[in-house]
């Protein structure tokens, strides 16, 4: 999801000696990571009212402005430096915009479980050892994408995001870490606890189906 991070540092290098091309090439390289994490994570409700061009923009100037503080001292690598810029920047959206009475999206955190992510859910569905989708029909695999991103979004918060983080922005247990301030081998844990509930989340659903065809 987000470029190469040799090319990353070579600019930040440059940045760093007051090359301005090479700011504007270091955050040119990431708008459309960015893009990417922000149709992911902002509601769809939110999205029809405002353009997540002018949310991706926003970040874009606000790490400008930021920039050379993280240069001199970098505390953590600069994609998920941004990436917490753009967590904010969605929160601040979801508290603008209250569009649910009965599911505010103003709240704290700014997770959602994916909706339309069909290949990164395809690829769960069968980590989650689903042997249908080995070989399957298009139809198939995009009824096993649903099922899976509605099991994510039955999970709680903590469970849902570090899945999210490792299969949709394709974040390692090392960077999860870092965002979520623990170290490697905990988020590890944390993941593959995750991973398990999620296995079973996805069984009793599967159960429960098959309980209603039999009826």
């Amino acid at each position: 999801m987000w470029p190469e991070k040799d090319q990353t540092v070579e600019l930040l290098a440059r940045a760093k000696a007051g090359n301005d091309d090479a700011i504007n090439q270091l955050m040119d390289r990431h708008r459309n990571s960015l893009r990417q994490l922000v149709r992911m994570r902002l509601d769809q409700k939110i999205q029809n009212r405002i353009d997540i061009s002018d949310v991706v923009q926003d970040v874009l100037v606000e790490a400008n402005r930021r920039l050379q503080r993280y240069i001199e001292n970098p505390v953590m690598p600069f994609h998920l430096w941004l990436r917490q810029i753009a967590k904010d920047r969605i929160i601040d959206a979801h508290r603008r915009h209250r569009v649910s009475a009965k599911r505010s999206v103003d709240r704290e955190q700014s997770l959602l479980a994916p909706r339309g992510y069909d290949q990164s859910s395809i690829q769960l569905a069968a980590l989650l050892g689903d042997q249908r989708l080995t070989p399957a029909a298009a139809a198939l695999q995009q009824e096993m994408a649903k099922k899976v991103e509605e099991a994510i979004s039955r999970l709680d918060e903590k469970d849902c995001e570090i899945i999210v983080m490792r299969h949709y922005e394709h974040l390692t247990n090392q960077e999860i870490g870092k965002v979520l301030n623990l170290t490697e081998p905990a988020a590890s844990m944390r993941y593959l606890r995750a991973i398990r509930r999620l296995r079973v989340v996805m069984q009793d659903s599967s159960e429960s189906e098959s309980d209603g065809d039999r009826d």
